[in-house]
């Protein structure tokens, strides 16, 4: 394990990101979103695309989970996707690239087996997080070889669907855990400071908390909503 990454153990890694159709949208702004967020107490920045990771990386000195976010029509995989998204951060080598891990074919029919495969071929120090939805995809990334297991699409695909990560005392993580052998990190629906600290005690190596630190519109939605 990369000493840098040691950091992460047991701490806060805050997802910075805003896509182009929100109000934040810039990498600017995402440069000084991370800056906030390491100031607060952060360990390591999760963000998407090279432009704001390579802005990211002149605010802060803290680890980067990296991902390119990108739809293709032939699949319903859009974290990194592709070897050519892959190529892309490695430009700016962040010390993690995440990618979808679930059973869904990529673009061209490729499974996630071949894709493992070509990014391992091309960069085989590269430490690797499968964002993943389900038990089944957890235990089989963990045994592809990825270095981190996320549970980042818990309920957002369709063999995931109706899950919440959170349900009876984060089930699905603690059968991830005891199931696993590399490192679990919690992302996906932690919402409150409770819910972060909760990952952390059963076993996870790290959280990683975004909209409800870094999103206004969704933070501003979670009161007005309580209001009515």
């Amino acid at each position: 394990m990369n000493k840098h990454l040691e950091v992460l153990k047991g701490n806060l890694v805050v997802s910075c990101q805003a896509l182009p159709n929100e109000p934040l949208h810039s990498s600017f702004i995402m440069g000084r979103m991370a800056k906030a967020a390491q100031d607060g107490g952060a360990v390591g920045i999760r963000a998407n695309t090279k432009e704001d990771i390579a802005e990211i990386r002149k605010n802060v000195d803290i680890p980067i989970i990296g991902i390119i976010k990108r739809d293709y029509e032939d699949s319903k995989i859009y974290i990194t996707p592709t070897l050519k998204e892959v190529d892309e951060l490695m430009e700016v080598n962040p010390e993690i690239i995440a990618c979808d891990a679930t059973n869904n074919l990529r673009p061209n029919g490729l499974t996630l087996d071949e894709f493992y495969r070509q990014v391992r071929d091309k960069y085989p120090n590269q430490k690797l997080m499968a964002d993943c939805s389900t038990v089944e995809e957890a235990i089989y990334a963990d045994k592809l070889g990825f270095d981190f297991i996320g549970t980042t699409l818990v309920g957002y695909t369709e063999q995931s669907k109706g899950c919440h990560i959170e349900e009876n005392d984060f089930e699905i993580i603690r059968i991830i855990l005891s199931n696993v052998s590399n490192k679990v990190i919690a992302e996906g629906n932690i919402n409150t400071p409770e819910k972060a600290k909760r990952v952390l005690e059963l076993g996870c190596y790290s959280v990683v908390v975004g909209s409800i630190i870094t999103r206004p519109q969704v933070i501003t939605k979670f009161f007005t909503d309580a209001l009515k």
